[in-house]
């Protein structure tokens, strides 16, 4: 058994070393030619600690990052010999592979609308740019297949397998397939669009789209299903719930069932200025018009509000993990100064306003500290302050309109 670990682990040092000198510039056909027997033999667990080992490596993120696409169709022959994963009927993988086969069939009614389009005379471009919009706004609810995947599956493969960093690359994809939708959105919005710049970011989208298909069912998927629990699968039902699911209605996973609230006990929390019970605290909490999540002073996320006034998304699936893995590689630095910055005693607040479809919304960070002025944490407060900036002058009498 020893001898085929230290077999695998020899193919990935050697697919890690393939890859660098291929991101740094090396003729691509001698290195192919040298590493060709371990290319051959690509498994899905070496794909995700090769590319764990790149980002720990001192290759910048953006060069492995471009490189990720160049790198997939060399491993995907080896990949594709793998047979499709089979998890149950009632299992979250089953309905995750369901949502990519119905977004399968909305990208292809995109390129059939594409090719009608670009071959349309201009008395027809206006029917067909209409229908091209449809099919693309079709594409929107597909985030929600992201957002589970951001929020639910990778906290468990990160509490899991420690070569999890490739998850950190597959959300920019995501992040890119959102930017796709808005800047198609705009495009699309002009009278008579320009067909190259259409054409360029049609492209990006299904660059992204189909790709990550194939890296979720033949590396991501297979590695979840070999290092989480069947008990932590069967657990999913009411965080699935909470996200929602695109195109195909809400599936029954294993363990669905009522939410229950139960075993609170009887004894009430001392809070200095009152004491409620549990109960009232989640009740408390939940009616809060903000989104509230509490980090520990060891940068691990401890608690969420509930659903009713939640802005960002948010699953059970977090507690426990690093703030820094809940956000895109993109704005960690963000995340890390402010944290550095509380935990140092320099700032007490930080704040942010933007705005989301159509809602704007106010996010601030308060330090937490204890009466010697330790620091305990951090708390962000989310608000969608939108009807607030609409108030004007005073209302004193009670109305209910």
């Amino acid at each position: 058994m020893s001898e085929f670990l230290n077999h695998d682990q020899v193919r990935t040092t050697r697919l890690t070393e393939y890859c660098t000198r291929l991101i740094s510039g090396e003729n691509g056909r001698m290195l192919y030619d040298e590493y060709f027997l371990e290319i051959e033999t690509v498994t899905p667990e070496n794909a995700m600690e090769v590319f764990d080992n790149l980002l720990l490596g001192d290759l910048p993120f953006n060069a492995i990052r471009m490189n990720v696409g160049k790198i997939m169709n060399i491993f995907f022959k080896s990949l594709e010999s793998f047979p499709l994963i089979q998890p149950g009927e009632d299992h979250f993988l089953h309905f995750m592979m369901l949502e990519n086969r119905e977004v399968e069939k909305r990208m292809q009614e995109v390129k059939d609308v594409v090719k009608s389009f670009q071959g349309a005379p201009d008395a027809q471009k206006a029917e067909y740019k209409l229908r091209l919009r449809e099919k693309i706004e079709a594409l929107r609810p597909y985030e929600l297949h992201y957002i589970k995947k951001e929020n639910i599956l990778f906290p468990l493969i990160e509490s899991r397998y420690p070569s999890y960093r490739c998850l950190q690359l597959m959300w920019t994809f995501h992040d890119d397939f959102r930017a796709s939708l808005k800047a198609l959105d705009q495009i699309l919005n002009n009278e008579n669009p320009d067909e190259q710049t259409l054409n360029r970011e049609l492209g990006k989208l299904f660059f992204v789209v189909l790709p990550i298909i194939f890296r979720e069912e033949k590396v991501v998927y297979p590695m979840a299903l070999k290092m989480i629990p069947e008990e932590i699968w069967s657990g999913l039902a009411e965080q699935s719930a909470d996200v929602g699911w695109c195109y195909i209605g809400e599936p029954e996973l294993k363990g669905f069932g009522p939410k229950v609230v139960s075993g609170l006990p009887d004894d009430l929390v001392d809070l200095n200025t009152g004491a409620l019970s549990a109960a009232q605290i989640i009740m408390m909490m939940k009616s809060l018009p903000v989104d509230i999540t509490f980090i520990d002073e060891h940068d691990q996320v401890r608690y969420f509000s509930g659903i009713k006034h939640r802005i960002f998304p948010r699953s059970k699936a977090i507690i426990g993990r690093k703030v820094q893995n809940c956000h895109p590689p993109s704005s960690v630095h963000i995340v890390n100064e402010i944290v550095d910055a509380f935990r140092k005693g320099e700032r007490d607040v930080a704040e942010f306003w933007i705005q989301m479809k159509g809602r704007f919304i106010h996010i601030r960070y308060f330090a937490l500290r204890d009466p010697q002025q330790n620091y305990r944490g951090t708390i962000e407060v989310s608000q969608d302050v939108t009807g607030i900036r609409k108030l004007q002058g005073e209302q004193r009498l009670l109305s209910w309109k």
